[in-house]
């Protein structure tokens, strides 16, 4: 019999739904989109059905994203964490505990399909096995929802005819048996459950008598349309935050290495101390890395900041302040760069000064350096020896209660350098290296020894032992049996960290206390417990997957046999010749300047393209566009006018040998070796197919590679992506360039729409990659950082691929060649043990095009050869920290009212 149905003659949730499933066996359904509101309009019957009830509906998940179960639940979590659901809960409690039971206990069962593969499930149909064993179908325009069923103008049919639900349960078993149909993500039922408790702290007050951190981010974009954070990340920001407010600041140097998430570490951990005190907070970054700190702050956090441009404040809207000088930053959260306090006038770090903070964090913290080093054993300190940002950081640092340096590489050539950090941190508090007679300031050259291993302290004398633990004496956590107790005896406070040369003898005048420190200090003490590994918090990717910290990514590295460089062809080699021949020249007539000097053979190792356009430039150095074009893609801490102007007079030579290489390179500006492998490389080692980025320090090679790849037969259907500074972002077609935003370029990327992307480093920072599987070095970077950053886009946490492959691309004999072939015996010991090259190895480039070879052998022997502040954090496994089921928040509009209060 067929029944027809019109919500505009009568309710359709009672006339049909409830009615039909009260006491009911099965309901089978094919549904829109997944919504809460299912057991709205008959949530009490459905409790009635006595079997399953199954659901299969749409979802924005992607074909490419349900084939393994970890990118499903991961692009399940975003989509479900777009829908804020947060934000409409209110009054929906009830509901929402019945859906989880139903859930948990497995009695309702949903299954998404992609849309990419289904398109829009226009067709909504049901079958449902009722009480007495008998069958009825229907079908309609009526959404599995509240609206749906209650609200909107619906028409339904039912039909209980035999070849009608045999019709539509073929339908359902279609979608709900596809294998790209794949069951609700774990996340979505546990945030439902913790929805269903969910309450809101109004006010900022409320929240600091009982401060918790779950309670500020568990709603931040972060967790709600991202990946969460890891357990080693949640631990440093409750470490931070528990000693800002109980020991009176905390002083860490977070060393993660590359790729670990040290920025939304720093984020969160200044988020909650802007929040808990009434001070600002200052974050000093290269400049490279400013708008990266005020995007990440804003989509993963939604936590408003404001950027210094060198003449006024820049907020998170894109509105300037002109009115608004250094020291009256508009927003609770102030960004400056580095180079503001390098280079700029000395009125700017006065106003800096002037003001207390509640945190200061500084980003690549190890270009806080001495000058010069004596030697790698000299340890004495002068402050006349620091270079300009250790200087500031030395004068600010009394001035903060809190205090977070970041930097991947703590020691870049000396360890003298880890110490220099650790003073930093410890001005104006004497947590860090103890008071100003402590044998950790005094003797730092023993210190480090004693923690390396290289000597040991005599058990046999308690006194000296004792100088060592009294100052600083350690936190109580640290050991709770042993520094616990101790503290107990000395009737030491958890903030005080000195104890006095009398109170520790007469500590020891008690025979159980002295067996306690005697057994202490043979137990490997001071190795297990020190300054260095107290406050320098360092985590290896490796150690992290191999203990289930993080899942597991492999690289495979490739490009990097001699085999696999790519020839110098006889227009090339004479081409490449003519660039040393003037870059030696350069190098011999000019001061300083490394950079510029050898700024052509860097262009000429990345594509011809870009060596002849940099020639062309240089011969007309004395334009101010050409020195303009020069500078632009170069580090700014290491090019500058003044070296432009250094090298602007020419000799005639140098001019005939730039004449004469453009002539070779616009004769054979088709025929760049390069590109044919990097054709090659995509087509035949499938690259493409896995989703690849092609990343080049110029702007030139990158446009030119992606115009050259558009009209390639194989892949003039493939949009191509061009990812740049500026407003120079795009997407080619056949050749053809359409500008779009870089934002919405990362939206395309993350939908598969653009499998192939093209970016400079000037635009990598921030760039998150996780659905690409490959990636290729058209040039290498002189800056060891740089290539770390690069990778640091695809090996990240979120990654959908459990393996990534990487090509360097080279010429043979070239600069790059060269280097590698003399890094090579210690490039792989050198990332195991600091995660990344040191920026040091930069002038190893300069050195060897300069044919200076055996000064750059030099620097690269003078590497350390390990890392001694891995011991404390690859010597246990972090506990579990659940921050995901906190349903109590604090309210969003509080938060940001907070947060978008100026300095002053």
């Amino acid at each position: 019999m067929i029944n027809r149905y019109s919500s505009r003659r009568e309710k359709l949730d009672n006339s049909f739904l409830t009615k039909k499933l009260s006491g009911a066996r099965s309901y089978d359904r094919i549904a829109g989109y997944f919504s809460s509101s299912i057991l709205e309009v008959a949530g009490e019957a459905i409790e009635t059905v006595s079997g399953k009830v199954r659901i299969v509906c749409n979802s924005g998940v992607t074909r490419e994203e349900v084939q393994t179960a970890k990118a499903a639940q991961m692009a399940q979590r975003r989509e479900w964490g777009n829908s804020k659901l947060e934000d409409k809960c209110n009054g929906l409690a009830g509901r929402l505990t019945k859906l989880y039971q139903l859930l948990s206990s497995g009695k309702l069962e949903v299954r998404v399909a992609p849309d990419d593969v289904f398109g829009l499930v226009h067709g909504k149909a049901g079958v449902i096995t009722l009480a007495d064993g008998s069958q009825t179908s229907f079908l309609g325009s009526v959404n599995e929802t509240g609206a749906g069923w209650r609200l909107n103008y619906e028409l339904m049919w039912e039909d209980d005819s035999l070849e009608a639900v045999a019709w539509v349960q073929q339908e359902f078993e279609y979608f709900w048996n596809s294998p790209y149909a794949v069951p609700l993500s774990d996340f979505v039922v546990q945030d439902i459950e913790r929805l269903s408790r969910r309450q809101i702290v109004p006010s900022i007050d409320d929240w600091r008598e009982k401060p918790d951190p779950a309670g500020v981010v568990v709603e931040a974009p972060v967790y709600r349309q991202e990946l969460g954070l890891w357990e080693y990340q949640k631990a440093f920001i409750e470490q931070a935050f528990h000693d800002h407010r109980l020991y009176g600041g905390a002083r860490y140097v977070l060393a993660d290495q590359v790729g670990l998430g040290k920025t939304v570490q720093l984020a969160m951990s200044a988020q909650l101390m802007a929040l808990y005190g009434d001070k600002p907070v200052l974050v000093i970054v290269p400049k490279t890395l400013i708008s990266q700190w005020q995007e990440e702050l804003m989509s993963l956090l939604l936590v408003p900041s404001a950027v210094w441009t060198g003449k006024n404040w820049h907020d998170e809207q894109g509105i300037d302040w002109p009115d608004a000088d250094i020291s009256h930053c508009p927003r609770r959260i102030g960004i400056i760069s580095q180079s503001l306090i390098v280079n700029a006038k000395e009125e700017y770090q006065e106003q800096l000064l002037k003001q207390c903070y509640e945190c200061v964090i500084v980003d690549e913290a190890h270009r806080a350096r001495r000058i010069k080093y004596k030697d790698k054993h000299d340890w004495r300190f002068d402050r006349r020896n620091a270079n300009k940002l250790m200087d500031f950081l030395l004068k600010i640092s009394p001035r903060t209660k809190s205090m977070l340096l970041a930097t991947a590489t703590p020691v870049q050539m000396h360890p003298i350098e880890a110490w220099d950090l650790l003073n930093i941190l410890s001005q104006g508090n004497m947590s860090v290296l103890g008071s100003y007679n402590s044998p950790w300031r005094i003797h730092r050259s023993q210190g480090l020894a004693l923690i390396s291993g290289e000597e040991h302290l005599p058990t046999s004398s308690v006194l000296e032992c004792c100088e060592w633990l009294r100052d600083p004496f350690p936190p109580r956590e640290e050991d709770k049996q042993n520094f616990g107790r101790l503290r107990d005896e000395l009737r030491l406070s958890d903030n005080e960290f000195y104890v006095s040369p009398s109170k520790m003898l007469d500590l020891i005048d008690s025979p159980a206390c002295k067996r306690r420190i005697v057994r202490m200090m043979t137990d490997n003490f001071i190795e297990q417990h020190n300054p260095f590994i107290r406050h320098i918090v360092r985590r290896s990717r490796e150690f992290l997957e191999n203990n289930g910290q993080l899942p597991k990514i492999e690289v495979v590295l490739m490009g990097e046999d001699r085999a696999e460089t790519i020839p110098l062809y006889n227009y090339l080699q004479q081409a490449y010749n003519l660039s040393e021949k003037f870059c030696h020249s350069l190098g011999r007539r000019v001061r300083g300047g490394g950079f510029i000097k050898t700024m052509l053979l860097k262009r000429m190792g990345s594509t011809m393209i870009a060596g002849r356009r940099t020639a062309e430039k240089m011969l007309h150095w004395d334009e101010p566009e050409a020195a303009d074009y020069l500078l632009l893609e170069e580090d700014d801490a290491q090019a500058s006018q003044a070296d432009v102007s250094e090298c602007k007079q020419l000799t005639s030579e140098e001019k005939d040998w730039l004449q004469e290489l453009i002539e070779i390179l616009k004769n054979h500006e088709d025929d760049d070796p390069k590109y044919e492998k990097l054709v090659n490389i995509l087509q035949e080692k499938e690259f493409a197919r896995l989703g690849c980025i092609i990343f080049s320090q110029y702007y030139d090679s990158a446009y030119w590679v992606a115009e050259k790849l558009s009209r390639e037969a194989y892949f003039n259907t493939w949009p191509i992506g061009l990812y740049a500074g500026g407003d120079k972002s795009g997407v080619f077609k056949e050749g053809i360039f359409q500008k779009c935003t870089k934002d919405e370029l990362k939206t395309a990327v993350r939908q598969r729409k653009i499998k192939i992307l093209i970016g400079t480093d000037a635009a990598s920072e921030g760039l998150n990659l996780q659905s690409l599987g490959s990636l290729i070095n058209l040039d290498l970077p002189w800056n060891p950082t740089r290539l770390e950053q690069r990778k640091g886009r695809i090996q990240r946490i979120g990654q959908l691929h459990d393996k990534i492959f990487i090509y360097n691309m080279r010429y043979r004999d070239s600069v790059e060649d060269r280097v590698h072939e003399m890094l090579s015996k210690r490039l792989q010991e050198i990332n195991r043990i600091f995660g990344q090259l040191p920026d040091v190895l930069d002038d190893v480039w300069i050195d060897v095009a300069l044919a200076k070879e055996e000064e750059a052998r030099l620097l690269i022997d003078s590497v350390p050869n390990k890392h001694p502040f891995t011991i404390k954090y690859e010597a246990q496994t972090v506990e579990h920290v659940d921050w995901e089921s906190c349903a109590k928040v604090l309210d969003n509009q509080e938060k940001r009212r907070l947060l978008m209060q100026s300095w002053h």
